[in-house]
């Protein structure tokens, strides 16, 4: 019997669940999750940011930014430009504790794709992205079809 889906959906199960892990316990110092870290890491690296482009960038739900992002600024990571009537499209802003925390996270996310890159030659790298990206559209579609 073919294992493949088996194979497959086991796989990257596991690679989403290790990543979840490395990002929860790295930050748990400063009671972030996951999502908090994903939502940092974008607005550190990309600069300021409302919560609909945090929602594609981080590829969740309005409902789980808008509770990453109220934690974030309640910790007093994240803050918002007064002046704007709607909420979700506010632009955000890493406070000073947010930029030592981007900071800490993009210095992990390096060490963490070094220690990848060992195992991957730069030419297999550029395969599995490319296979990933075949297999996140594929899929996609497949999703979407089936609607």
């Amino acid at each position: 019997m073919d294992q493949r889906f088996e194979t497959f959906t086991v796989l990257i199960n596991k690679i989403s669940r290790s990543i979840k892990k490395i990002k929860n316990q790295e930050m748990a110092e400063y009671d972030l999750r996951s999502v908090h870290v994903s939502c940092l890491y974008y607005l550190y690296s990309l600069g300021s940011m409302t919560a609909t482009d945090l929602c594609e960038k981080c590829e969740e739900d309005k409902a789980t930014i808008s509770r990453a992002i109220d934690h974030l600024e309640r910790n007093g990571f994240v803050c918002r430009r007064s002046g704007e009537q709607r909420r979700y499209k506010s632009p955000l802003s890493l406070t000073e504790k947010g930029r030592v925390v981007g900071r800490q996270i993009e210095g992990k996310v390096d060490a963490v794709l070094q220690k990848l890159s060992v195992s991957l030659s730069e030419h297999e790298r550029i395969g599995l992205y490319r296979s990933l990206s075949i297999i996140s559209e594929s899929l996609e579609q497949c999703a979407n079809d089936s609607l």
